[in-house]
């Protein structure tokens, strides 16, 4: 979502900021600004659209200082314009604001009665406007926000300043991810960490509840209520080269290409192929505590909701465990059935994600076990879940998420090879079976990328296409919901995956020779059943463009176009299926002129429902 960068130091505050913001472009925006103390005040300057129209307006009107607060806006309030870009100001009061504030309307109805007028359309002018009362009624800058924040109800993380102490920041989180980078007497602020690599990787995150005030070089942390809070500073060992496109054209491109090197990463050190055995470490359950678990319960969101669906089919298979896969803005709002049986595992890039967060906090009330699988190293639901499997896959910029999908995958292989050792459903042999073919995996994925070349020639023959149908098997069929969503989120083609078998109810109406259909029919236990659905499209004249496995003859006289993979486990061929459906969404995006990093009304990280 919004993306917020805070600088207090020795440094020209501007271009600090600017840099972070510009690493923080990946979460989707349409407007920002920026606002400094020069000494003889506060200045500001706000614009819709991307930040090269804001770094204009700054060539025109340059802001001093060494301390700031910048913002790229995402609406959920109000549509996109200056008025509603941040930082916000009340009187002296200045802020930034990623969240969504629940009691904006009340509270604002309240302060328009005590007599303050709004400009914008926002819930967040709501707080600059709330401090400024109660710093009227006498309260000092710091006190007034500890007020303001017990008023707020919702997701929030702040950035603010006053005019009046040009030395002072303060920032605040709620339920929305806020990240304080160290320096030697200088401090950065940010919802996220690439925006602060460049100068620290020496870092703390704040909890909700905390509230982080920076004042001459001097940094405090405190709960809402003023009591201290102690915390050791984390060191993150992505570098800021980690963060550029390495010479690929997008993000995007670069990170399916990183597949490969990110499931090495996240299989490294966790494995002990000898024994054929997972260790884990982090994941924090003994096994007598895995022996206990007699369910797992899955909650995710988009793309980690499709991983889920593949995880559904590995842990029911090599664990003999029953497992459901929940949406979690789903799963929050009802009445669950689970408890101290049930493992819940939450699965998130981000770790920030705000209905798998509340799904986790749910299914930790009513006394289950939590876990997560994650990529980001101290995130919310990282440190809220009784244990962690991180994937290591580094940064993943672009939108629509590539790597982080795959190595979810590889993670979920992990623990079910862990769990399955531990309840007995593997044997040793078994475990070696399975851990030489994931160690084998990240070369696979790499002749896998051999095929994009293909896929480019495929993409040109169909990026006009104003409909695609995936179909799928088995745990293919989350692959084919993963393959469409990919393409809905950055060519804007109306896309539905689909199980093969359910396609003669109902789907089937829609094929004719104008729409591309994407069999994915690798050799498994499904591969007979697939091709009967395949042949029920090719006989009602629809373009059928088959994942197949590498030489089969069978489907070359079928299908109208091959995208082969290499020959694998059946276990590992929802991974190798991915990257070509992946390509795919990437070239037709590009043929269609579309910004295939930042697609429209999309944000990397949804850190508000």
């Amino acid at each position: 979502m919004c993306g917020i960068v805070g600088y207090t130091g020795r440094q020209p505050a501007v271009p600090v900021i600017l840099e972070g913001l510009r690493r923080l472009e990946y979460r989707g925006y349409d407007s920002a600004g920026i606002c400094t103390m020069n000494g003889h005040g506060a200045e500001m300057l706000r614009c819709e659209g991307k930040l090269a129209n804001l770094e204009r307006l700054l060539t025109e009107t340059p802001l001093g200082g060494t301390i700031g607060i910048g913002h790229t806006r995402w609406a959920t309030h109000g549509r996109p314009s200056e008025k509603n870009a941040h930082p916000h100001r009340a009187g002296e009061v200045f802020v930034v604001h990623n969240g969504i504030i629940e009691n904006h309307r009340e509270l604002k109805e309240k302060l328009e009665r005590l007599g303050h007028s709004f400009r914008s359309d926002t819930d967040t002018e709501v707080i600059s406007h709330l401090i400024e009362h109660n710093m009227k009624l006498g309260s000092d800058f710091e006190t007034a926000v500890r007020e303001s924040l017990r008023e707020l109800r919702g997701a929030y993380a702040l950035c603010i300043l006053c005019e009046g102490m040009p030395g002072t920041l303060i920032a605040a989180r709620n339920g929305s991810p806020l990240v304080v980078g160290l320096g030697e007497r200088e401090f950065l602020v940010a919802s996220d960490i690439p925006a602060l690599l460049s100068h620290t990787r020496r870092v703390v995150f704040l909890d909700d509840g905390e509230v982080a005030l920076f004042c001459d070089g001097e940094a405090s942390l405190t709960r809402i209520d003023g009591r201290p809070v102690a915390k050791e500073p984390t060191t993150i060992d992505w570098t800021p080269v980690m963060a550029e496109k390495g010479g690929f054209r997008h993000f995007m491109l670069k990170e399916i290409f990183e597949q490969p090197r990110a499931i090495a990463d996240t299989i490294a050190g966790q494995v002990f192929e000898e024994e054929g055995a997972v260790f884990l470490d982090e994941l924090k359950m003994t096994d007598d505590e895995l022996a206990q678990v007699s369910r797992v319960v899955i909650v995710a969101c988009g793309t980690s909701w499709h991983a889920g669906l593949v995880g559904k089919f590995l842990l029911e298979d090599l664990c003999r465990l029953p497992v459901e896969v929940e949406i979690a803005s789903e799963y929050r709002y009802r009445n669950p059935v689970v408890g101290e049986e049930s493992l819940v595992l939450a699965i998130s890039q981000s770790g920030e994600t705000a209905d798998t967060l509340a799904a986790l906090r749910e299914a930790k009330l009513r006394g289950a076990r939590t876990a997560t699988i994650c990529n980001v190293v101290g995130s919310s639901i990282a440190r809220e879940a009784h244990g962690v499997i991180y994937t290591h896959a580094g940064p993943e910029i672009g939108v629509a998420s590539t790597k982080a999908f795959v190595t979810q995958l590889a993670a979920l292989h992990l623990l079910a090879i862990r769990l399955g050792r531990t309840v007995g459903t593997i044997s040793r042999e078994k475990g070696r079976e399975l851990i030489g073919s994931l160690v084998k995996l990240p070369g696979l994925v790499e002749e896998t990328l051999r095929i994009a070349p293909v896929v480019e020639a495929v993409a040109r023959g169909c990026h006009h296409a104003r409909d695609f149908l995936y179909l799928g098997r088995g745990s293919c069929y989350p692959v084919a919901l993963e393959g469409a969503l990919k393409l809905k989120e950055i060519s804007y083609i109306h896309a539905e995956g689909y199980p093969a078998g359910e396609m003669k109810h109902g789907p089937i109406a829609l094929i004719d020779e104008q729409m591309p259909v994407v069999v994915l029919a690798p050799r498994n236990a499904h591969y007979e059943k697939t091709i009967s659905n395949m042949e029920e499209v090719i006989a009602r004249g629809g373009r059928v463009i088959a994942v197949a496995t590498e030489g089969d003859d069978t489907l070359v006289a079928k299908a109208e176009i091959m995208l082969e993979i290499p020959e694998a486990p059946p276990e590992l061929l929802p991974i190798l299926a991915t990257v070509p459906l992946q390509l795919l969404a990437y070239h037709v995006a590009v043929l269609r002129g579309n910004d295939v990093d930042q697609p429209r009304n999309l944000a990397k990280s949804v850190t508000v429902e």
